[in-house]
């Protein structure tokens, strides 16, 4: 039993463990290598009349480009948040 919930347990944590780019915060975003406080800025204003359902939607918003989204995709801050 203990096995079981310690599974699910874990399984829950990783389907939580990147950042939400709809609510994260501009810090948050910051945190992120390749974001800084200018493309953090854009991420929050594009996201008040656009929803961001996967980070290749983040190539709308002016400053992240094919690179930027992959090296994100692939980092450690926005894959342990």
């Amino acid at each position: 039993m203990k096995k079981i919930f310690l599974g699910l347990l874990l399984s829950f944590a990783f389907m939580l463990a990147s950042m939400d780019f709809n609510t994260a915060s501009k810090q948050e975003l910051m945190s992120i290598k390749g974001i800084g406080e200018k493309k953090a800025q854009a991420v929050i204003d594009y996201r008040k009349s656009n929803k961001i359902n996967n980070l290749d939607d983040l190539k709308k918003i002016r400053g992240f480009g094919d690179k930027l989204v992959l090296k994100i995709k692939n980092s450690k801050e926005y894959n342990s948040k």
